[in-house]
């Protein structure tokens, strides 16, 4: 970290900080904080968080500790605005101690980073020496191996020796695993001179290129298609441990004494201590080890305090959450500890004293902080003996505070000589919000990254600030994005990258006996990969399998060139097919037969497409300004396949015919992010949008996600379903029939004959295949007068077959976005305790949680015993059989959050969007199929927090060969 002073870093909101803590309310603080008091307890607002941690930065090194990851992942990016990279997250773990689960790469990958920084702050190519560290609760308790900051990472120089084999070798010391191709963090991959390297903290894998022992060439490259990304530069290579306790040769031994002292133990029994100490005792790694770490490394465990420069004060924010959240962590640490470890020895004595695994896995708070040299609060709660900062919240929508009053709030203060700044996390929004400062004859303008507000001009920015403040001593109000909407925007650092395309076939992927199909032979079935010399060259090739030509004649086989693979495809029919003859007709035909049942399903079915295509259509024109302002707020990176299918869609909306285009991808894929451009580029030319969905809950999440992506632009959004107040229905359909509503998000209501709109232009139905016969004909009838968007993750077969004969036009999105936390699957006999333990962690983060109890008969009884395993929750009941209007409301309350854990049958398999309720627990798994298991597994880690899925079975049941295999499928 820096030695006192503060490095004044030009990032996006440095000079409003600048500005701010130019108020006496934070020289005085400032003061304060050099003469280094033990305690020093401060009262505000939760917006005045940023400005008081940038204070303190500037007496010194400062480690910030919040309540929960999510408010920390927010300060951090708030900081950063600030600071740069001398800011950083130390993030927890995804997992408790003894959860039998370890660590994902990337966290520990972070973790070590930072840990590396600290220890070594001179170290140019580790980035800037840190300022302030944000972490969590759980990490500031959470003890560590000694000396992790001062494990060597790979680092890597382009023209700088290193020998190749040692630094093979040494990833392999560092817990990286040896893939043919490199595809997830964590990786590393050899062929011939070149090094494929997937470091835990990288955005992008690294190809390094040696000749001898020198690197020659370092470059990033996708994990999407292999290839170079030119337009990143890099010379460096910094490859940190994936694994916070490492198979050393120590290590090992000390596992083989724990094996050895107590030989009566059944090291056999899968998933028992004994077994994972003998994997570990042979130098294999085993999920969960790190449960492990107090017996394998008994040298003194470390917090994080003392990685820290001697001196260096915490600052903890809410204090009375802290002490809350450290008091739950410690007993759901110790719940998994009973469930895990004493579950794990029966059988047998345990190889360890269960107690010598650290209890909890936690420090007491009070431990901690006797440990700290400085122990600094700032909470929201009143404190006689705190220091009151003279600063108070914003006026926000939050507080019922109308746009308008803000801006003429705002406009009264900098005609008065004041200070005034509007943050936005997007460009495009603060040009809009300039705009409507301006009608409302308020003096603003856009400011520049870094810049101070000027008095009397409403300076408007880019930023991550969350919260708005008002700094009476500084004459600066603040004004964020969610003051203005009342929408919170999360802290993203707007980067997914693409996973490998899911129909394109990769060699190392095959297995013997996998079916594929080329575009010119047919369905033929893997055989293996080959080297074969012709011409002089040697190539690598694909084999296939083929029925013979002649009849009797055994089979035939195709030699596929590896630069030929763009005419395989994996097979994804249902039944197993029949193997093509290759020199026959059979593909030929299969391919004639196919069209011509197309073309026999059309009918007058292609009678109405072509009255369409007769028909006038609205062409809508090219896209305005204000378009690409709200694009431009789009949290994330779009993949490939969305920006093709969002193309094709204006394509289609700028001609003269009515577009009637089909968006089939996963759930979770963007296809909704394509539905609330297509819905906004019809609002610009003055049409409106009817949004159909089959059901009132996918209304609600529609309506949440096109408000917000709207705000801040003049378009109305409203919903229409029976659960709409009849107020508010009568209003909407007034505003329907009138025009002031532009966009209408419902279920079939809006197919009633009473609906009237001023000027429909455009209809987008998600899930068509979840409609009525009756519906989807009223829905087909549109289709000859106004544009139709439909998106499906399964198309309804007409539908399928109708794209494919080219009457309905279809945008496939086959690319999803990076999984940045994969879900972490744990596959193991029910236990109670555990089951406990997993949902009151859930619970921890302030998240919800799925049980599957596959049988209805039962469900009421399996939700009174998840009730009395965790009596703080509240559980509710939904299966299929439930009057359809009952389960709508059901499932409503859950995604509300009225629930905390819904107790339920397969009905959440497809079609449900929780991104709160993280956490899976399925009952009898190995009842299940695999596609069931593996649609169930999505409906977790659909947001920036981790997802666990748990798979159960019951331990007195011996498992069939079947579901051992589908089980052990699912845990890969």
């Amino acid at each position: 970290m820096t030695a006192p002073g503060h490095t004044h870093v030009q990032n996006s909101i440095a000079g409003l900080v600048d500005l701010a803590l130019s108020s006496p309310t934070f020289t005085d603080l400032i003061d304060r904080a050099q003469a280094r008091p033990d305690t020093l307890a401060m009262v505000g607002p939760a917006g005045v968080r940023l400005f008081v941690a940038a204070a303190l930065a500037r007496t010194g090194p400062l480690l910030v500790v919040t309540a929960t990851g999510r408010e920390a992942d927010d300060l951090t990016a708030e900081l950063k605005a600030v600071f740069g990279e001398a800011v950083t997250l130390f993030p927890s773990w995804e997992t408790l101690p003894h959860e039998r689960l370890s660590p994902g790469v990337e966290t520990v990958g972070a973790r070590m980073m930072v840990l590396r920084r600290l220890a070594h702050p001179d170290d140019e190519h580790l980035g800037p020496p840190l300022q302030v560290v944000v972490t969590t609760t759980r990490s500031l308790l959470q003890p560590m191996a000694p000396a992790l900051g001062d494990l060597e990472p790979v680092t890597l120089t382009v023209g700088v020796e290193a020998d190749f084999d040692a630094t093979i070798a040494r990833l392999v010391e560092l817990a990286y695993t040896r893939v043919d191709m490199v595809a997830k963090r964590g990786e590393f991959a050899v062929r011939g001179g070149i090094l494929d390297v997937f470091a835990p903290t990288a955005e992008h894998p690294v190809r390094v290129e040696f000749w001898g022992d020198e690197v020659s060439e370092m470059r990033m490259f996708s994990v999407a298609d292999q290839r170079s990304i030119t337009e990143i530069e890099v010379s460096h290579l910094v490859a940190v441990p994936c694994r916070e306790i490492l198979l050393t040769e120590a290590v090992k031994e000390r596992a083989r004494q724990l094996v050895d002292a107590q030989p009566q133990t059944d090291n056999t029994v899968a998933g028992s201590i004994g077994d994972m100490l003998a994997k570990l005792s042979e130098g294999i790694p085993a999920d969960g080890m790190e449960a492990l770490l107090p017996v394998l490394q008994p040298d003194e465990l470390t917090l994080l305090t003392s990685h820290l420069p001697k001196g260096t004060p915490v600052l903890v924010c809410d204090p009375e959450k802290v002490r809350s959240r450290a008091a739950d962590l410690i007993r759901t640490g110790r719940e998994f500890l009973e469930a895990s470890w004493s579950v794990a020895a029966i059988g047998g004595a345990a190889p360890v004293d269960v107690e010598a695994l650290g209890g909890s896995g936690f420090r007491e708070l009070d431990e901690v902080r006797a440990a700290a040299e400085h122990w600094w609060t700032l909470s929201q709660l009143n404190d006689e003996s705190a220091v009151e900062l003279d600063v108070r919240p914003a006026p926000s929508a939050r507080t019922q505070h109308a746009v308008e009053e803000i801006f003429a709030m705002l406009r009264a203060h900098v005609l008065t000589g004041g200070f005034a700044a509007v943050v936005t996390p997007g460009a495009g929004t603060a040009h809009r919000v300039v705009e409507q400062l301006g009608e409302s004859d308020t003096p603003a303008t856009i400011l520049e990254p870094g810049a101070q507000p000027a008095a009397g001009v409403v300076g408007v920015l880019k930023g991550p600030l969350h919260d708005g403040l008002v700094v009476p001593g500084a004459n600066l109000v603040i004004i964020t994005e969610t003051d203005l909407t009342g929408n919170r925007v999360a802290a993203t650092d707007g980067k997914r990258l693409a996973a490998k395309r899911r129909n394109v076939v990769d060699p190392l992927a095959l297995a013997a006996g996998d079916l594929v199909v080329h575009d010119q032979h047919g369905i033929g079935k893997f055989v293996e990969m080959t080297e074969r010399v012709i011409g002089g060259a040697r190539r690598e090739y694909l084999v296939l399998e083929y029925a013979s030509a002649k009849r009797g004649g055994g089979t035939d086989k195709l030699y596929v060139p590896m630069d030929s693979l763009d005419q395989l495809s994996r097979y994804v029919g249902g039944q197993a097919p029949t193997l093509s003859r290759l020199g026959g007709s059979d593909w030929t035909n299969t391919k004639t037969k196919a069209r011509k049942a197309v073309r026999e399903i059309a009918g007058e079915l292609v009678s109405l497409y072509a009255k369409r295509q007769a028909a006038p259509g609205h062409a809508f024109g090219p896209d305005t300004p204000w378009q690409a302002e709200m694009e431009d707020a789009f949290g994330f990176t779009e993949t490939m396949d969305q920006m093709t299918a969002i193309a094709e869609v204006k394509a289609d909306m700028e001609k003269p015919v009515p577009m009637d285009r089909v968006i089939c991808g996963d759930v979770g894929y963007g296809k909704t992010e394509i539905a609330v451009r297509a819905a906004f580029k019809a609002v610009q030319d003055g049409k409106q949008v009817a949004v159909l969905v089959p059901t009132t809950l996918l209304a609600d999440q529609h309506l949440q996600t096109f408000t917000a992506r709207t705000a801040g632009f003049p378009v109305t959004v409203k919903g229409l379903s029976r659960f709409t107040d009849p107020a508010d229905s009568k209003a909407t359909l007034e505003g329907m029939a009138d025009g002031s509503v532009d966009i209408v998000i419902g279920t079939h209501r809006l197919l009633q004959t009473a609906v009237r709109w001023k000027d429909l232009g455009l209809v987008i139905v998600d899930e068509e295949q979840r409609f009525g016969v009756e519906h989807k004909e009223h829905i087909k009838s549109l289709r000859t007068h106004v544009d139709v968007l439909t998106m499906s993750a399964t198309p309804i077969p007409r539908t399928l077959e109708m794209s494919l004969a080219g009457i309905r036009e279809m945008s496939t999105i086959l690319t999803p976005p990076e999984e940045r936390f994969p879900v972490l699957t744990y596959v193991g006999p029910h236990d109670d305790k555990q089951v406990a333990a997993a949902l009151r962690r859930e619970l921890l983060r302030d998240g919800q949680a799925f049980y599957i109890h596959n049988r209805v008969k039962s469900i009421d009884q399996a939700a009174a015993r998840v009730q009395a395993m965790v009596p703080e929750a509240r559980v509710v009941v939904a299966h299929g059989q439930m009057p359809e209007e009952a389960l709508e409301k059901t499932v409503e309350g859950f995604w509300n959050r009225d629930f905390d854990i819904l107790v339920c049958t397969t009905i959440v398999e497809t079609g449900l969007d929780i991104s709160n309720a993280n956490t899976l627990i399925v009952e009898r798994a190995d009842t299940f199929g695999l596609s069931q298991l593996h649609q169930l597994r999505g409906r977790v880690g659909r947001s920036r927090e981790r997802g666990y899925a748990y798979f159960l079975y019951p331990p007195e049941n011996p498992l069939t060969e079947t579901a051992h295999d589908r089980l052990a499928t699912i845990a890969q």
